[in-house]
């Protein structure tokens, strides 16, 4: 995703499209993430016809554009409206995902293959940017408080893809990345560790759930959540010194639903996401939070995309 908002940070998008699970199976013989046997052109069940080709073979994407809502800051309790766009797919053997406000690249993404469902896993750089309380601070107090800069984040990702694990079409993924500010703004180290889980309910929808935490070192925690002497005298809030350490929990629902009734031949589609992030920590306990704010985070977004 190209934009950010700031309380989007705190929830893990990195898969923010059912189609890039059902990708992973897409070009198997078994009929991976249709949710149920297709029906071959005899009318015969459990064999794709003949001449059935999915969308997602050596190359394909998803493009998309939606909106939704967000705390207009990490901790805020109040909300904005955001632009939510897609981008999602494989062009020249690397895969690309969303990763909240940026991307991932998997160096080991695999093209489509007649065997049986594999174990898959994935490797690659990730990318992140992130604009908490530069600017839409929604609280008159808050924003009296010291402007925070632009941050953008590279690191790592990976993780493991796990087909069929309580059907024969669904995957279960686990996955971590590390990132490191790259502009000096709050020159710290975030890891965030996640599971999800993806399921068709049937040929035409997909669902997919996602939990995940996040950990910060002190550099994170301190610029953004410790209200300084100079911060105290503008706002009136107490001085904070914050540490790093848990930053946060979350969860995340993803529906995508194809519009023809088969997410395997493309088209057109929508998607709704909502989600839920507890801030722990000094995240919560700081006064931007406690006194001015709420340490329960949500989003929701619609969006229509395009996947050819």
């Amino acid at each position: 995703m190209a934009v950010d908002e700031p309380a989007l940070s705190e929830f893990d998008l990195s898969a923010a499209s059912a189609e890039e699970g059902i990708a992973a199976g897409a070009g198997q013989a078994a009929p991976v993430q249709t949710g149920r046997p297709p029906v071959a052109a005899s009318g015969a069940p459990g064999r794709p016809p003949l001449d059935f080709k999915p969308v997602f073979d050596e190359t394909w994407a998803t493009i998309g554009i939606g909106a939704g809502l967000v705390p207009s800051y990490s901790g805020s309790d109040d909300y904005i409206f955001f632009p939510l766009p897609l981008i999602v797919g494989r062009v020249g053997g690397v895969g690309i995902s969303p990763n909240g406000p940026g991307f991932n690249l998997d160096l080991l993404s695999q093209g489509p293959s007649r065997g049986a469902p594999e174990t898959t896993f994935s490797f690659g750089p990730s990318f992140r940017f992130r604009n908490d309380r530069a600017d839409q601070i929604e609280d008159e107090v808050v924003e009296l408080a010291e402007e925070l800069d632009v941050a953008i984040e590279v690191g790592v990702n990976g993780g493991v893809s796990i087909p069929g694990v309580l059907s024969a079409y669904d995957r279960l993924g686990i996955n971590a990345q590390v990132r490191w500010d790259v502009l000096g703004a709050h020159d710290g180290m975030l890891f965030e560790p996640g599971v999800t889980y993806l399921t068709p309910v049937n040929p035409g929808i997909a669902v997919q759930l996602a939990v995940n935490a996040q950990f910060v070192d002190d550099d994170f925690a301190d610029y953004y959540y410790t209200v300084t002497f100079a911060d105290a005298a503008a706002t009136g809030l107490a001085e904070f010194t914050a540490d790093g350490g848990l930053n946060s929990l979350g969860t995340l629902a993803i529906v995508t639903v194809d519009l023809d009734g088969n997410i395997l031949n493309g088209g057109f589609n929508v998607y709704a996401l909502g989600g839920y992030s507890r801030l722990i920590g000094d995240a919560a306990d700081t006064p931007f939070t406690a006194d001015r704010g709420s340490a329960n985070q949500f989003i929701g977004g619609l969006g229509v995309g395009y996947t050819f």
